[in-house]
């Protein structure tokens, strides 16, 4: 499970493997690919395999998400330099 504070989230990156965003609670603005999504507490996003993506915390309070990486191995390609470097 992953909980994000407002305004923070993953920089853009990718996976070999289909990623899957389970909403809880909160609201989350997604960029998967050239597409920007809001989605919120009861809604699922789905990322492709080798898609760009990232996501912010887009809501007044806390985000709580599920992540699942369908593949036996976390595997990440980052594609944006760390904040500060």
């Amino acid at each position: 499970m992953t909980q994000v504070a407002s305004t923070d989230g993953p920089r853009l990156h990718k996976h070999p493997y289909e990623e899957v965003f389970i909403i809880q609670e909160g609201q989350a603005t997604f960029t998967i690919g050239e597409t920007a999504l809001e989605a919120r507490a009861g809604q699922i996003a789905i990322v492709p395999p080798d898609t760009p993506h990232k996501f912010v915390n887009s809501g007044p309070g806390p985000l709580r998400q599920i992540d699942i990486h369908c593949n036996p191995e976390f595997l990440t390609e980052w594609l944006e330099d760390e904040p500060g470097s």
